[in-house]
């Protein structure tokens, strides 16, 4: 993923409006055995024990992002993906990356059905709709944070841990955005300066 711009302002037809629900899937990706890799998992198991605006479902993906891919062609307006994101910031560093600035496909994303990034779900997003005529969310916004281990082993370090909380909450304020405040409470204060990246 690249770039990373403030995305706390939907744009036009992405905010809650009357009618039906808007469905939102929050995805956590990531593999338990390779220490931080594991972080998305953890915020969205830790995610689904909070009170959620209606639309809105969570869903435990881990390694199996072929699967993440064929579920989110099944109407969802805005797919979440929670993951580890190494962008070279410091460890523990919550990053919150729209959809759109994605690099294109260009053959160089791996799509392997054991460990995909959110890139290569994308990608094979795209391919899918193509080939089935169904349609992807119209919002895709990622929630990363920078490990500091990615290496076997399982448990996340000390400063990824402490991040989970984190993103936990900046995925409830994307919730409120799309669905409106609901039974997740009140919107809470960003921390100060946080605007793509929240240490």
């Amino acid at each position: 993923m690249s770039g990373g711009a403030d995305l706390g302002t939907p744009g036009p037809g992405q905010g809650p409006a009357d009618g039906p629900a808007r469905r939102v899937l929050v995805a956590g990706l990531g593999n338990i055995f390779l220490g931080d890799d594991g972080f998305g998992v953890e915020a969205v198991q830790r995610l689904a024990r909070r009170p959620l605006p209606p639309g809105a479902e969570t869903a435990d993906i881990g390694v199996r992002g072929v699967h993440l891919a064929y579920q989110l062609l099944d109407g969802y307006d805005t797919a979440v993906l929670i993951d580890a994101t190494a962008r070279g910031g410091v460890p523990g560093t919550v990053y919150r990356i729209d959809g759109a600035e994605a690099d294109p496909a260009d053959g160089d994303v791996l799509i392997d059905g054991h460990r995909m990034t959110p890139d290569a779900v994308l990608a094979l997003l795209d391919t899918l709709s193509a080939g089935t005529g169904g349609s992807r969310p119209g919002r895709v916004v990622v929630i990363g944070c920078e490990p500091a281990v990615l290496e076997e082993g399982i448990g996340l370090s000390p400063a990824v841990a402490d991040a989970v909380g984190r993103a936990v909450e900046a995925v409830l304020d994307l919730l409120r955005e799309e669905c409106g405040d609901g039974p997740g409470g009140p919107r809470e204060k960003a921390p100060a300066g946080a605007d793509d990246a929240r240490r």
